[in-house]
């Protein structure tokens, strides 16, 4: 029986243990001047590993047209989401300053969701692979990758990051009510005990996770161990880099691993219909061709961003607009294409 995705090579070194990986990257590049010297990039202020997260970022949210707009069956079967709602949304944004604020917000929190959903995911098929079934603890699993994603940020020191809340926050003040302002306050005040709440709990949540996966091996089911590593790793990284941020650099940390993830599942998922559908099969250099495309498309659109002048609000649009796209797009396809994956 077929344990891995694509194979085990493929598998441990870009589905399995790039949370681990980035990690240790993270832990690395701490405190070195690639983290902390300022560079200036488009007028704006950053850091070397803050210009490069920031590209990889952008990378892997457009990577997602490559699975829409760049599948005919999908796309005949959703005509209207993928070409007439983008540039409806783009409207909104430009046309309203509030509902660019919202998107804003929104994108940031659908962000979280769609993280844990995505490794739901890539476990929920190494359980079909393993002969599992499906429905055995599966509401554990999603709530699992759910808390562990959204527990430690907003119990963490990067809350206040995530809520943007000098900013946005404090716009929503005329156009809803105090209550959006007074909120991410009144958190703050608390996070200490937020936060240490958050990583003992779900630490203990990991442990009790694990252990309920051997008592079902041993009433003689075979769940995915490949799933129970990659939930447990990726949980333990979660809690104790969003948690604490101890090494300074868990924004860096998660999205690398995140979308390392997401890209390779795009390749291995969608190159072989890329070669069939422009006749490629069977051609010498067909494959590392396409992928040179596909790398220089996607890391063009991350260079692009993160060197676009923000005086002009339609390509801040633009990339809103990705982002949303990215996270809605995304998760109805891994429901239609299940199979496929």
């Amino acid at each position: 029986m077929r344990r891995y995705i694509v194979s085990p090579v493929y598998d441990w070194a870009l589905f399995l243990l790039p949370p681990v990986l980035a990690l240790g990257l993270g832990v690395a590049i701490s405190g070195t001047d690639f983290a902390l010297r300022e560079i200036v990039v488009a007028d704006e202020p950053t850091t070397g590993a803050g210009f490069v997260i920031g590209v990889v970022i952008h990378a892997h949210l457009v990577a997602v047209f490559f699975r829409s707009h760049g599948n005919p069956t999908i796309l005949r079967r959703f005509p209207l989401r993928f070409l007439l709602v983008p540039p409806l949304v783009w409207t909104a944004i430009v046309v309203s300053p509030w509902l660019a604020i919202l998107a804003t917000v929104v994108a940031t929190f659908w962000d979280v969701w769609h993280s844990g959903a995505q490794t739901f995911g890539f476990g929920r098929i190494y359980d079909r692979n393993a002969g599992f079934p499906v429905h055995e603890a599966r509401r554990l699993d999603f709530w699992l990758n759910q808390l562990l994603y959204a527990g430690p940020i907003l119990a963490g020191v990067t809350l206040m990051e995530h809520l943007i809340v000098l900013e946005d926050f404090e716009t929503f003040e005329d156009a809803l009510s105090n209550f959006l302002v007074v909120v991410p306050v009144d958190v703050h005040l608390r996070q200490r005990w937020l936060t240490w709440s958050v990583v003992l709990g779900g630490t203990v949540f990991i442990a009790a996770y694990v252990l309920h996966y051997v008592r079902l091996w041993r009433r003689g089911l075979r769940p995915s161990w490949l799933k129970v590593w990659l939930y447990a790793s990726t949980g333990l990284c979660s809690l104790y880099t969003w948690g604490f941020n101890s090494w300074g650099e868990a924004f860096f940390i998660m999205n690398l691993f995140h979308a390392v993830q997401y890209l390779a599942l795009i390749w291995a998922s969608e190159h072989g219909g890329w070669k069939r559908r422009l006749r490629l099969e069977g051609r010498r250099g067909a494959t590392a061709l396409l992928f040179v495309g596909f790398a220089a498309a996607v890391i063009g659109y991350g260079l692009f961003v993160e060197t676009l002048s923000t005086g002009w609000v339609g390509l801040w649009a633009l990339t809103l607009v990705v982002s949303l796209m990215h996270f809605w797009y995304d998760a109805f396809i891994w429901s239609v294409r299940a199979k496929q994956v």
